[in-house]
């Protein structure tokens, strides 16, 4: 294991990264393959025994996944990560290393579609079901909790209405109450978040976003006590969801200059929030780095910075947003975000269209928001197309 630097790009950097052991190369190869070899009988034996270390099956484990999980479980100040290939896969075998049939999770109606998606659907298909509530409003959590409570999920910065959520007093609930505080951590990053020094038990992250931040892989990551990703390495190679050696291998590429990113996606973000904060035709924007922000307050005690995803609602009819969206020129009008290139999406026309309005419309997610993924193009740039695309 290398050293620890000071810095966090030194770290990004070098963290987890080891010269090629035969050829000496710099950059770690990349082992697409599916299967390893062994010298002898015995050393397999001895592997799968846990006498020796090393791989036997890409599923399994592979030197590239290896690699992303040290630089991960460092990022997080967690003590074990675990790769796969989603954030959903990530979020699902996160909650079944904690859940199981007849039991009960606390979760808020604002998060990633997918994920309420997995809480609303699929989940209860295996006997586990789950109660959306505000967690900014204590009362609606303690009204929540049963006996068979086993996890609460949050996101915080909420996805796609920006609500900050005090991770620090809502873990303190949940270990009074017995239960597992799961943070999605995609929108903020460890770069700007740190939930397990909160208090938070778990961190899960869609990978395919800012950690990776090129949109050309797809990969999730669960961050926690070793014992815990122990749990998840069982159910994960059970399940299957791994990701192949070159997208791992990518991953670990993109987070070399994840640090150097996100300052720019930070900068980037509060200049389009602030420029959107005075338009006539913006309604409301909904951005934690806002003095305007009803949360800002408690946004700065546990962020250090803001991230680059914002919305915002428009005032007039809600075809306005057609109209908007289509006249954009810099902006992609694409689901997805935390890449390079800014993108632009209306939430009720892709990502949340299946969940029940009643639930969006308690989610703050009206037919008038609109979601930005600030990029890091010039910000010069990205707020001159939204001046022309509003005129």
């Amino acid at each position: 294991m290398k050293k620890r630097f000071r810095g966090i790009n030194s770290n990004l950097v070098h963290v987890g990264e080891r010269p090629d052991p035969v050829t000496g190369s710099v950059i770690p190869p990349i082992y697409q393959t599916t299967t390893f070899a062994f010298e002898t009988n015995e050393g397999m034996l001895d592997l799968m025994e846990g006498r020796a270390e090393g791989y036997i099956y890409t599923r399994y484990g592979n030197p590239n996944y290896t690699m992303v999980e040290e630089k991960l479980a460092f990022l997080e100040g967690a003590e074990k990560g675990l790769v796969l290939s989603s954030g959903m896969a990530a979020t699902s075998v996160a909650i079944m290393a904690i859940v199981k049939s007849g039991e009960h999770i606390i979760s808020h109606p604002d998060i990633y579609g997918g994920s309420f998606g997995l809480f609303d659907d699929v989940f209860p298909r295996l006997g586990i079901t789950t109660t959306f509530v505000d967690p900014g409003d204590f009362s609606q959590l303690e009204s929540a909790v049963r006996k068979n409570t086993r996890v609460i999920f949050l996101e915080t910065p909420s996805n796609p209405t920006l609500r900050i959520y005090d991770i620090k007093k809502i873990a303190g609930f949940a270990h009074e109450s017995g239960i597992k505080l799961i943070i999605d951590n995609t929108f903020a990053t460890p770069f700007n978040q740190k939930p397990l020094d909160l208090g938070a038990d778990v961190v899960v992250h869609s990978c395919t976003k800012y950690l990776n931040g090129h949109s050309d892989i797809m990969a999730g990551a669960i961050l926690g006590e070793a014992d815990y990703i122990d749990i998840c390495i069982n159910i994960f190679r059970k399940m299957g969801g791994n990701l192949n050696g070159f997208d791992a291998w990518l991953l670990l590429r993109g987070l070399k200059t994840f640090g150097l990113r996100m300052k720019r996606h930070n900068e980037n973000a509060q200049a389009v929030a602030e420029f959107l904060d005075n338009h006539s035709l913006v309604e409301n924007v909904y951005y934690p780095g806002l003095p305007s922000h009803p949360q800002h307050s408690l946004a700065k005690e546990q962020m250090s910075a803001f991230g680059g995803v914002l919305s915002f609602e428009l005032k007039g009819d809600v075809k306005q947003v057609n109209h908007i969206l289509n006249r954009v020129k810099l902006f992609t009008r694409a689901v997805s975000l935390g890449s390079v290139e800014s993108l632009i999406t209306q939430p009720v026309a892709a990502v949340h269209y299946n969940v029940p309005r009643e639930l969006r419309l308690r989610g703050g997610i009206s037919d008038k928001l609109v979601r930005v993924s600030v990029g890091i193009e010039e910000a010069e740039d990205i707020i001159e197309d939204l001046a022309q695309a509003l005129d």
